[in-house]
């Protein structure tokens, strides 16, 4: 699988898909929707937990996975960002994360496997899309406290091999380490990742994502985009980028930053802009096309999609322009 992606890398810019959460938003699900009814009894509120949708809504998400494809994505994400034991642990819903999990990578994998059969010249991959959980193993939550912390590296470790054995189980062809705001979280992830790798003999493509909180240009945990790079860079990955809390022009210096200094694939997924005083996203697909089309002339992306705010008429603007470009050439870097 990783030959295959990096071949096709060498020829074209790939492209990701948009945001799950966006499209979520747009069904407008109340709380009896999520329920379903194998879930119409259960004794928490339920509304707001989208990776249970791929159990009570599974159409919605395999519309939602179509409508990506048929904007021009190559790659489709899980429908399992918050999919582990400690993000479950919100709703009481520990028990469901295999099979959220495994459920999810399947759906994605049928509709990848349909748009690739109309299109053999074009074939779809999954990614098996893990977020950073809602703890963080660098910092203390109790400002009181600054040595406390909410999880440990190996509590993080179990519950991401956990994670990622189902979604491989359900097909998934990547696994998208994504939104990572602490990096000892994300290490935890790709150590257990790697554990995987050894235990079935695979080399699975590993994409890893960070997010650059603000102005400062640094993680929430504090590391710098070059920093990031540097920390993880012993890890084989496919690819290392950047998504969400930025805007495509706010992210493009810290692009600029690991570009040149890693033979690693780029990859980047911004917001479409940043949130308006309502948490929506106001920036068209035009606008953003337009910016992102600059990471395309600096020579700074292999994959590019969008997070935050952007839906398939985003990704359809972005994949129009990808075509008119070359990849990114992998830095050689000693």
């Amino acid at each position: 699988m990783r030959e295959t992606l990096e071949k096709i890398l060498e020829q074209r810019i790939m492209i990701l898909d948009g945001a799950m959460g966006t499209m979520i938003q747009a069904y407008k699900f109340e709380e009896e929707d999520y329920r379903g009814e194998r879930f119409k009894d259960y004794e928490i509120l339920l509304k707001g937990n989208n990776d249970l949708l791929t159990l009570t809504q599974p159409e919605a998400i395999k519309e939602i996975h179509r409508k990506y494809l048929a904007a021009g994505a190559d790659i489709l994400e899980t429908n399992t960002f918050s999919g582990t034991t400690i993000a479950m642990a919100d709703y009481a819903m520990e028990d469901l994360v295999y099979e959220l999990n495994y459920e999810s990578a399947r759906l994605a994998k049928e509709v990848a496997i349909e748009f690739t059969e109309k299109e053999p010249h074009k074939p779809r991959f999954v990614a098996g899309s893990m977020g950073p959980t809602n703890k963080t193993a660098s910092m203390s939550p109790d400002v009181n406290d600054p040595g406390f912390r909410a999880i440990t590296f190996d509590e993080l470790r179990i519950a991401y091999k956990q994670q990622a054995e189902a979604l491989l189980d359900g097909g998934a062809d990547i696994l998208l380490v994504e939104t990572v705001f602490d990096t000892l979280n994300a290490k935890a992830a790709l150590f257990a990742i790697e554990e995987i790798k050894e235990e079935r003999g695979l080399d699975v493509p590993i994409m890893l994502s960070g997010t650059i909180t603000d102005a400062s240009g640094r993680t929430l945990s504090g590391q710098t985009a070059e920093a990031f790079l540097i920390s993880v860079a012993h890890i084989p990955l496919f690819t290392i980028g950047f998504n969400c809390a930025l805007g495509a022009n706010l992210l493009q210096p810290h692009l600029e930053a690991i570009s040149p200094k890693t033979d690693f694939a780029i990859s980047a997924h911004p917001n479409a802009g940043l949130p308006n005083a309502f948490g929506e996203y106001d920036e068209t697909p035009d606008q953003m096309a337009e910016q992102i089309e600059e990471y395309m002339k600096r020579n700074l992306i292999n994959i590019v999609g969008g997070c935050c705010g952007t839906t398939p008429a985003h990704i359809k603007a972005i994949a129009d322009l990808a075509d008119k470009y070359e990849p990114r050439k992998k830095a050689l870097v000693s």
